[in-house]
């Protein structure tokens, strides 16, 4: 496999982690790996990453918020051609891509390109990150049945219990349901850690 789509049902669901995750088992096993993020919001300053910094991430903005509106509040357009030539030229040069998404799958790029839209062309498999909590099943759901109808494939989900507000019964039935609804197998539950 050359590249993986880390996917969310919504923002802050934990996309960053499962991406990092992801790289360092790889990396463990021996596989030369990139993250890339095509469109990075509320971003302070620019990391440095060296000559693969720029592919790495495309467009990077200020404000944080969809990537449509992060862009015109700096006088930007993001094109989906300049993502998909970053994206290559990272998979030229690594065994193994990991893209991060922004948000959830159908955030506009511009007026007329969801993120979505994006990972079809490219045809990259999505790894879907869920946040376990009451309303997941809905997101979850919807999330699916949007890579479905684009024929994208669905490597698995990934359950992130983010909050221990949560009844247990909510955070047990969760991946149990959406697995049955689905067929989608479930690639790990992250439990909750205290910050």
């Amino acid at each position: 496999m050359k590249a993986i789509f880390v996917a969310g049902t919504d923002t802050n669901v934990g996309k960053t982690i499962v991406t990092g995750l992801l790289a360092m088992c790889l990396i463990e096993n021996g596989y030369s790996v990139v993250t890339q993020k095509w469109v990075q919001t509320g971003q302070k300053k620019k990391g440095g990453f060296g000559k693969y910094s720029s592919s790495m991430a495309p467009y990077s903005f200020k404000f944080a918020s969809s990537p449509h509106l992060a862009a015109r509040l700096e006088g930007r357009h993001i094109r989906k051609d300049k993502i998909k030539r970053c994206f290559r030229y990272l998979s030229a040069n690594f065994d193994v891509v990991i893209v991060e998404g922004t948000g959830g799958l159908l955030v506009p790029l511009n007026s007329n390109t969801l993120l979505i839209d994006v990972i079809k062309e490219l045809n990259i498999p999505v790894l879907l990150v869920i946040e376990n909590r009451l309303g997941a099943i809905n997101q979850a759901l919807l999330s699916i049945e949007a890579l479905r109808a684009r024929r994208i494939k669905i490597l698995g989900m990934i359950f992130n219990n983010i909050s221990n507000n949560t009844d247990k019964r909510i955070l047990k039935d969760n991946p149990n349901i959406i697995n049955k609804l689905t067929g989608i197998k479930i690639l790990g539950i992250l439990p909750y850690v205290k910050l």
